[in-house]
């Protein structure tokens, strides 16, 4: 994977890559000593001081002990040929090994389920083309070889996948529609969270649209245009109307489902036969009846 550098700051590569990944830092530490990044092309040390317009390659890595292993598990399968597979993540499911949990994420159970998986993002990473956080549900790609997972990572890239979630917000939105504009980068003072910052961000662009409203809660329908790490999560909070049950963003004493945000439709072209694929997975139960049990505003 590549990142262009975009900074006006002279700031040390190890530094840079802890506020564009989600990674920890001495992980990233770890990736610079074993060789595994590249600063236009040779090998960096982490004390390399970026200049703009550096490309930074991030190659396949697997820390050291890491024990990845196939675990049985009940995959909900939407779609599967030779090529990918779409999955309905459900809530409370990492995506991927890392932060000392190896053997209970949807690519162990990926392991378990076949041996034909990308191995383009690392051997940690098996199938993993693009994620989604551990409390979020829904539609998700994995990929069976590299040259699909290069395609797709692509697809993501130029914004031909398109991507939407329903979303359950504190409080009773006052517009039909609206665009959120605002980069996001990772919070100085959390570096576990995310905000709304023009300091070492990204572009991040998310549209709404209200579904339904209820007394205190409004439902939404956001369509992702770029693809930042808790995106979503991160809009509604600035502009004022944060995801319900979100532990990290909204109510630290959330419950263990976590915040109501399901990706809910997923539609691209096959990347190999271009057939035009597309997607919709319901509400999880308690997504559902949650929202069921709310009094519904007809008029504003």
């Amino acid at each position: 994977m590549e990142y262009k550098v975009v900074t006006s700051d002279k700031v040390r590569l190890d530094k840079y890559l802890t506020s564009i990944i989600d990674e920890s830092r001495s992980s990233i530490i770890k990736r610079i000593k074993d060789e595994k990044v590249l600063v236009n092309g040779k090998v960096a040390k982490s004390s390399l001081v970026l200049k703009n317009d550096d490309v930074i390659e991030l190659l396949p890595y697997e820390e050291p002990g890491m024990d990845v292993v196939p675990t049985k598990m009940d995959l909900d399968i939407v779609y599967e040929d030779d090529y990918l597979m779409v999955i309905n993540k459900p809530s409370g499911l990492t995506v991927h090994p890392g932060a000392g949990n190896y053997q209970n994420t949807l690519v162990n159970g990926l392991m378990y389920y076949t041996n034909n998986l990308s191995n383009a993002s690392g051997t940690d990473r098996l199938g993993i083309v693009h994620r989604i956080d551990k409390d979020t549900s829904g539609l998700m790609i994995v990929c069976k070889d590299n040259k699909v997972h290069e395609l797709l990572a692509e697809g993501f890239k130029n914004k031909t996948i398109k991507r939407d979630y329903l979303a359950l917000l504190v409080g009773e939105f006052p517009h039909a529609s609206a665009t959120i504009n605002a980069p996001i980068g990772r919070d100085p003072n959390n570096r576990k969270m995310y905000t709304v910052t023009d300091q070492n961000s990204k572009d991040a662009i998310t549209e709404m649209v209200v579904v339904k409203r209820y007394i205190g809660y409004t439902l939404v329908r956001c369509s992702l245009k770029t693809g930042r790490t808790h995106q979503i999560r991160v809009h509604m909070k600035y502009i004022g109307y944060p995801l319900y049950n979100d532990p990290v963003y909204t109510n630290k004493n959330a419950s263990d489902f976590g915040q109501f945000l399901h990706s809910c439709h997923l539609e691209f072209n096959h990347p190999v036969t271009h057939e035009f694929l597309s997607f919709d997975a319901p509400l999880p139960e308690a997504f559902q009846s949650f929202i069921d049990g709310l009094e519904e505003i007809t008029k504003l």
